[in-house]
């Protein structure tokens, strides 16, 4: 069988983009809060201490909503303040959101999609990584420890911002770390030295983990393991870069491997098509897997304007392996009113910074017993 080498990357919660997820998803979250059906459609922007909110929020109350505390909170959290800029209390909150109440007879129509969308969703039959491409769910893996650092070893001077990018190669049921590349923020006259140090012991740590929860990942640290390879990387978040909400499509699915379908998903509540989409199609690749069917699963959904619910569009497993698209699908509620009702959770900042298959029990995980 022929190896071959698959990339993945992931970045930290303070990065620029992933600042501007969580923001969105705050305000999906507290829109929820406020009316189960509540519409919200939202885009953030960020640069240095300016944020920048726009979109719509329909719900009761929605202009008792605290924008400006929540990107508040979404920066704090984050690790920023503290000597890292900008301190949370120092940003500067530009809201031009439409907020209202949902119009009359909105709310029973939030059943309906109001766009278009394809959706691309997948599974592998691997439970150890969440049904995951290897690599996507090993960066993940990789990237929530080195961020840990920060917190953990004080004395290394870390910030909130980072990013991961590894290759693996696979060579049928074995895996094997190629090459590993992180920057991390980190004061200047910090011991960069320690911080290579600490970063190699941690993802040697790691491996050991993660080799004994899945069966043929080898436990060895790569020849290529680079630190900082550009150098020192002391001003990084949203004064070394802007950000915008939806650019990490590609982290937030399934890594390069893996198709992405048309739209972001934070920022929007779950109703809305595109996520909706998204999670369904996730669903149904993953029933396929586990009910033994393939051993892999790609699932392509779409929406028209109007739909209920989502129209599978194929199922795509690998060669010599075969599914009956219509008897699955019409066995799977793949509606709107399906996931706005039942989706929603209450670590939905914790979704955007680290994955919606981050957790195998989120409501659209949780397939239950087959």
């Amino acid at each position: 069988m022929t190896s071959r080498i698959y990339a993945a990357e992931f970045v930290f919660p303070g990065h620029p983009d992933k600042l501007s997820d969580a923001i969105a998803d705050a305000l999906v979250l507290a829109a929820s809060k406020q009316e189960r059906r509540a519409l919200v459609g939202v885009e953030v922007a960020i640069h240095r201490y300016r944020v920048f909110v726009t979109g719509r929020i329909a719900c009761q109350d929605a202009q008792g909503i605290d924008v400006e505390a929540i990107v508040r909170d979404v920066y704090r959290t984050a690790g920023y303040g503290n000597g890292w800029y900008p301190a949370p209390e120092e940003v500067i909150v530009e809201s031009h959101l439409c907020l209202g109440p949902l119009e009359e007879g909105e709310a029973e129509f939030r059943e309906l999609s109001d766009d278009q969308a394809i959706c691309i969703g997948y599974a592998n039959n691997l439970e150890a990584t969440n049904h995951l491409p290897v690599e996507h769910w090993l960066v993940a893996q990789l990237a929530r420890r080195l961020y840990a650092l920060k917190d953990e070893v004080p004395s290394l001077a870390l910030g909130p911002d980072g990013k991961v990018l590894i290759l693996v190669r696979e060579d049928g049921a074995c895996w094997s770390l190629e090459s590993f590349s992180c920057s991390l923020q980190q004061r200047q006259a910090a011991d960069d030295v320690a911080l290579h140090r600490a970063v190699r012991l941690a993802v040697a740590d790691e491996l050991q983990k993660l080799s004994k929860t899945l069966p043929g990942l080898s436990a060895a640290l790569p020849s290529q393991l680079t630190v900082n390879g550009a150098g020192a990387f002391e001003v990084g978040g949203p004064e070394g870069d802007n950000g915008l909400s939806g650019k990490k499509l590609v982290m937030d699915a399934y890594g390069p491997r893996v198709a992405i379908g048309g739209g972001a998903w934070s920022g929007k509540d779950f109703f809305k098509a595109d996520r909706a989409g998204g999670l369904h199609a996730r669903r149904l690749a993953k029933w396929v897997v586990q009910l033994g069917l393939a051993t892999e699963a790609r699932v392509t959904l779409h929406w028209f304007p109007g739909d209920r619910e989502a129209r599978v569009l194929n199922i795509e497993v690998p060669s010599g392996q075969s599914v009956a698209t219509d008897q699955l699908a019409s066995c799977m509620d793949l509606s709107l009113l399906r996931s706005g009702e039942t989706f929603p959770v209450d670590d939905l900042v914790e979704v955007a910074r680290w994955g919606h298959f981050a957790k195998a029990d989120y409501p659209w995980e949780a397939l239950g017993r087959i």
